[in-house]
């Protein structure tokens, strides 16, 4: 019930690289998110939160976390969605991550005609 299953999840290097490959961006001061279109009917999310972006492993689980449940809380359209952190990312708290994800839900909502 309070999952996020494999299936919601993109695994292979493949499927990063497709989205990879004609991707649209949102760029916010936190993070970039990539997206495309899928033919699955659902929503998947891959996360790329590199060691060069955010130095502290605590950090990047704090935030991996937060992208998960937001994700998981929210009904998207079909799309594959990347999550690229930038620097600094980090520095801000649990509220203001969430406030500019809720942000993001909003434009690929309204994006995708939901």
């Amino acid at each position: 019930m309070f999952a996020f299953k494999k299936t919601q999840r993109l695994l292979k290097k493949v499927e990063y690289d497709n989205v990879f490959e004609k991707a649209k961006k949102i760029v916010t001061n936190e993070y970039i998110v990539l997206y495309r279109n899928n033919e699955l009917g659902y929503a998947r999310l891959g996360l790329a939160l590199s060691k060069k972006m955010i130095a502290k492993a605590h950090d990047r689980n704090r935030i991996k976390r937060l992208l998960r449940e937001g994700f998981r809380q929210t009904q998207l359209p079909g799309v594959d969605l990347i999550f690229l952190a930038r620097k600094g990312i980090a520095k801000h708290s649990n509220s203001v991550i969430n406030t500019q994800l809720s942000k993001t839900w909003e434009q690929l909502i309204s994006y995708y005609g939901k």
